[in-house]
């Protein structure tokens, strides 16, 4: 009898035609990714009694900073993974989005939209904590894009659930292998199991959790697992001291990701007094959780006492 040998077969290509347009998988995951980040962001914000249409408007100006800082990000850290051609800085659909800088800009921008709009500081906090399980989710998406592109794999495997690599897609010194770890599927689970986690914490223990601690805990758990998937991964990166760099950058973010999440739980500021400053007295627990009127949607608002609004109406000039 032959033994049978399973594995995950690679698509036999990166897209599909719709008349002359051919479109993208990998550009197609990440238009749903946003998709998906909007609609789970926007029910955890409406759950809290916050106004719906505030995600619409920061995914608007977040979503393009984050594409912008995520390829920003690859250029500057994989030069030579740069098409070489005119346009390749511009490339995205062949790939190389850095997952750090288009996170980082795109929390940035998030953050500048609300400090605009004189968003109180505490209802930002409880934004991002929002904000934490939906990037995860469209982060698990995205990577259904790697999988088009035949990347971000890891070394060669026998396992059942191995993946086929076609030849034009195998690493150099490897082209002789045909099955290879899924280190992105790894990915996939691990951000929807953590997304899960974070939004049951959320809304089961939010309470006891001061924010943005949620946020923390994403920041900690996606970098703790990239630091073992950095050790797995054999594609195209830059090394130092034999460890690929984005090793080292998860290890710095996990301990950040750590060391804030403790620091928002028992009232450290650090930067107040770096800066010769007073820090600002502690919010009960109860009063951080909760969001402010100001952010309130109008429907989540009490209603006005039928008294009040006629008092008001009396005292308007006719």
């Amino acid at each position: 009898m032959h033994a049978l040998i399973a594995f995950i077969p690679s698509p036999s290509t990166n897209g599909f035609h719709i008349g002359p347009l051919f479109i993208h998988a990998y550009g197609l995951m990440y238009v749903l990714a946003v998709a998906a980040a909007i609609a789970v962001s926007r029910w955890l914000w409406v759950k809290l009694g916050g106004n719906g249409e505030l995600i619409y408007e920061l995914a608007a100006w977040s979503f393009p900073a984050g594409l912008i800082g995520g390829r920003i990000y690859f250029l500057i850290t994989t030069p030579a993974q740069i098409p070489p051609h005119w346009w390749g800085p511009f490339a995205i659909w062949k790939g190389g989005l850095g997952i750090w800088g288009g996170i980082t800009a795109g929390v940035l921008t998030g953050l500048w939209r609300v400090r605009r709009k004189r968003m109180p500081r505490s209802d930002i906090r409880l934004l991002m904590d929002c904000a934490a399980p939906c990037l995860l989710v469209a982060q698990a998406i995205g990577r259904i894009g790697n999988y088009f592109n035949q990347e971000l794999f890891g070394a060669p495997s026998s396992l059942p659930w191995a993946l086929k690599i076609s030849p034009a897609h195998r690493p150099p010194g490897f082209v002789h292998y045909a099955t290879f770890e899924p280190t992105f599927l790894y990915e996939l689970i691990w951000n929807l199991l953590l997304a899960g986690f974070l939004a049951w914490l959320q809304r089961r223990h939010r309470d006891r959790i001061r924010p943005p601690g949620i946020f923390a805990l994403y920041v900690a758990g996606y970098s703790a697992f990239r630091i073992f998937e950095e050790t797995q991964r054999i594609d195209y990166s830059n090394y130092f001291l034999g460890l690929r760099v984005n090793f080292f950058i998860s290890c710095i973010l996990c301990a950040i990701g750590l060391l804030w999440f403790v620091g928002v739980q028992r009232g450290w500021h650090p930067w107040y007094r770096l800066l010769g400053k007073e820090p600002p007295p502690t919010e009960p627990l109860a009063v951080a959780t909760k969001l402010t009127p100001a952010s309130r949607s109008p429907s989540a608002r009490p209603p006005q006492p039928a008294a009040g609004r006629r008092a008001r109406r009396s005292q308007t000039p006719g």
